[in-house]
């Protein structure tokens, strides 16, 4: 059924400079369910985001890496589109706020609301480092809370106590950028006028609150911000990287990012939809705005923003549905983009689990009435006791139930009715929480339906009533089907991938919403299989070891372990003979502990349980063939790979990815500037024999039997490319007779 109303949805805009966790993610993922579900729906949607380009934190950061603003931008624009490709989200529209869109309607708008009377000047004191020789935006003002004590809280906001503040507020305030004790000077900024708003505002919200719905924090924090009483907010800021104000006396100030970013949404719009997107924002009647955040954004989109918009005198289309989340914490302590602390988009791509099983976790979790937090014990019980245990159960159990005693297919017949009407009846509460973006309760119940599939199997023992009652048995195999058809349909704005392939296995397509309690028909059963498979506690213990603590901690740990690999390195040397005292280098510790052996790809193989893992067989020169583990499919295809000759850790740890066991390592380089798990070449040894084995240069390996390396023995040592050359503590990795191994790309590169 095509829907009168259009959905316009938009998630918050990410900042650009730096990669998404999974706390970031949620906003955009949570619009990508609600975009999808409206289109099942039959409404005209458009769903638009984009990074968050202009402002403080930018222009700093760059100045830090010594390249510009939008070389910067450029690059971290491109990582975010990737991870968010990655996680299949649906944008209609994924643009940027540096454009000059944004440039036209944010300066045309400000015109309309200082024509209007709501822009006021004022000389205001504001910090100033005079080491950076810079006045500190307010993001760039570090210090303590006046109102909880809080010794992290920023200029602009404090997180811990969600109050927003002015930069000359903060105790003992210090320069964000180099830790100086920052000045008071005068300068003259413009602002608006949100008093002179308010009564204009008030008028808004009370028509929206008949014919929208917010989340309930949304609703709370707007009503303390109108209690505690409006004050005049300060929109420009000296720096250069951003909009441009286009008033006199104001050339060398830019608007604040948290006026110029929400317009964002109107000029990320226009890109989309250059002739219509004016149709999408200047209609309350038939256009609807769902808008994606997190609880720390609500005044920006439900105060600042609106009040813009209706001091400008525009017709604009205005908030009606607010989804604001709580947080999503990690194991216990914050998700942190300054501080490197949770999972990352990148680091959730290099664990193998598909994004359906990322984008189950964090809705079934979604943090809609208060603060989530993500644990790998959690992660584990959930997939393996809904996803494994429930719906893959029923899916599997029924479909392959039907497949070996009907052939696939029950022909035209009932269904249970009043089954049938039980289903009704839930879907429709599970199509009234969609509607109105309450995704995680909508998924639950989801879930309850498919649990509801698994006892009514289970209860009338189609094994056993194929032979008493047949028709019966069809009647109740029908109505299953029926239920693992809307199941498909349902999971579809959760798990795109998942149910794709569900829908197949009926071989079903073109599924939407309207068929969702209807007779699935004669249906012909494709081919039958699990839709996930179970996490076991070594993978997810492993996981949990990677990526715990924060990326310093990581890296602490790293040389923590070459300090305690060091000392027992000396301690050894001195047990075999206690006159020699000499520390030991770590190319000598290397050559005593590691083996690197030139092996050849024989056999090369999808890993069935991880998407990014290839199973490798390789001819070592020894008697039997070595099996490894490596996640480089993002990389190279099967045919690039066979046949080819590499080094092999041969003496590493086994260890068991996904059910397979790895007996080794091979090195790769990448590129020590870039983002993690980014870039990757296969270092290739085809001009060596196969079992030559390399050493540093001078040394060799001892005779007689080498033990396993531990893999935390062996990244403590770190391997790299200098000059295309492998190397390792200044000396190359040879064969015996002086061969070495290059890299072509990343000659001066990372190594493991």
């Amino acid at each position: 059924m095509k829907q009168t109303t259009r959905r316009l949805i938009t998630s918050a805009l990410p900042y650009v400079n730096n990669i998404p966790h999974l706390g970031n993610l949620l906003q955009v993922l949570s619009a990508d369910v609600f975009a999808r579900f409206c289109r099942s729906r039959g409404y005209e949607t458009l769903y638009v985001c984009g990074t968050d380009e202009y402002g403080t934190a930018t222009e700093t950061r760059a100045a830090k890496e010594g390249v510009s603003p939008k070389a910067l931008c450029d690059h971290y624009h491109a990582i975010h589109e990737e991870i968010y490709k990655w996680f299949n989200i649906s944008f209609d529209y994924f643009g940027r706020t540096s454009t000059p869109q944004q440039t036209e309607i944010v300066q045309r708008i400000f015109k309309e609301v200082d024509a209007a009377g709501y822009i006021t000047e004022k000389e205001s004191s504001q910090l100033y480092c005079p080491k950076c020789q810079r006045f500190l935006a307010d993001r760039f003002v570090e210090g303590t809370c006046p109102h909880c004590g809080s010794k992290d809280a920023r200029g602009d906001q404090c997180d811990a106590c969600q109050t927003l503040l002015e930069p000359t507020e903060l105790i003992d305030p210090r320069c964000g950028v180099c830790g100086s004790t920052p000045v008071v000077k005068n300068t003259r900024h413009l602002y608006i006028d949100l008093p002179k708003a308010l009564p204009m505002l008030q008028t808004w919200m009370e028509k929206t609150s008949v014919d929208g719905f917010w989340a309930k924090n949304a609703v709370q924090v707007t009503k303390s911000w109108i209690r505690d009483g409006l004050k005049e907010r300060c929109i420009t800021r000296d720096l250069k990287w951003g909009i441009p104000v286009p008033k006199p006396g104001y050339e060398d100030k830019v608007f604040y990012v948290w006026f110029d970013a929400p317009i964002g949404y109107i000029s990320i719009s226009k890109c989309a939809k250059p002739e219509e997107w004016s149709s999408w924002w200047h209609d309350n009647e038939k256009t609807r705005l769902f808008q994606f955040i997190g609880k720390d954004n609500i005044p920006f989109h439900t105060v600042i923003f609106p009040a813009t918009q209706l001091a400008s005198g525009e017709n604009w289309t205005m908030l009606h549905h607010m989804s604001s989340t709580e947080y999503l914490n990690y194991e216990g302590g914050k998700f942190s983009k300054s501080h490197g602390i949770g999972i990352f988009g990148n680091d959730v791509e290099s664990t193998g689990i598909p994004a359906d099983v990322w984008r189950f976790w964090m809705f079934y979790n979604r943090p809609e009435h208060g603060d989530v937090d993500f644990t790998w014990k959690d992660f584990q019980e959930k997939v393996n006791g809904e996803l494994v245990g429930n719906l893959s159960n029923l899916v599997n159990r029924a479909l392959t139930f039907i497949s070996r005693f009907f052939d696939g297919t029950l022909g035209d017949g009932p269904s249970d009715s009043d089954l049938m009407k039980q289903i009704r009846e839930r879907e429709a509460e599970i199509t009234d929480l969609l509607e109105r973006a309450e995704e995680r309760d909508a998924l639950h119940a989801i879930f309850e339906l498919s649990d509801l599939g698994n006892k009514v199997f289970q209860e009338t023992e189609p094994w056993k009533l194929r032979n008493t009652d047949p028709d019966r048995t069809k009647t109740v195999l029908r109505t299953l089907v029926n239920l693992i058809r809307d199941l498909g349909i349902m999971v579809t704005p959760y798990m795109p991938s998942t149910s794709e392939k569900l829908l197949s296995m009926l071989g079903l397509s073109g599924q939407n919403w309207d068929n969702l309690g209807t007779e699935a028909g004669n249906v012909k059963l494709g081919e039958v299989s699990y839709l996930f498979t179970k996490l076991d506690n070594a993978f997810v213990d492993a996981l949990k070891v990677r990526f715990s603590g924060s990326q310093e901690e990581r890296a602490a740990t790293e040389s923590a372990s070459v300090a305690s690999d060091k000392k027992n390195s000396d301690k050894k040397v001195n047990t075999v003979n206690n006159e020699n005292t000499e520390e030991k280098s770590v190319a000598e510790r290397f050559a005593e502990k590691v083996v690197l052996k030139v092996s050849k790809i024989v056999e090369v193989n999808k890993h069935p349980e991880g998407d990014f893992l290839y199973i490798l067989k390789l001819d070592t020169g020894e008697e039997e063939p070595r099996t490894i583990v490596s996640s480089i499919v993002a990389y190279y295809k099967p045919e690039e790979l066979l046949n080819k000759n590499i080094v092999l850790v041969s003496n590493l740890k086994p260890a068991n990815f996904r059910g397979v066991k790895s007996y080794g390592m091979l090195l790769a380089a990448s590129d020590p500037n870039a983002p993690e798990h980014t870039t990757c070449e296969v270092l290739f040894a085809d001009d060596l024999a196969v079992g030559t084995t390399l050493c540093p240069e001078g040394l060799s390996n001892p005779e007689g039997k080498m033990f396993y390396v531990k893999p935390d023995h062996f990244f403590a040592m770190p391997l790299y490319t200098k000059d295309g050359v492998l190397s390792v503590d200044g000396k190359a990795l040879v064969s015996a007779n002086g061969q070495k191994v290059t890299a072509k790309k990343y000659i001066n590169g990372e190594v493991g």
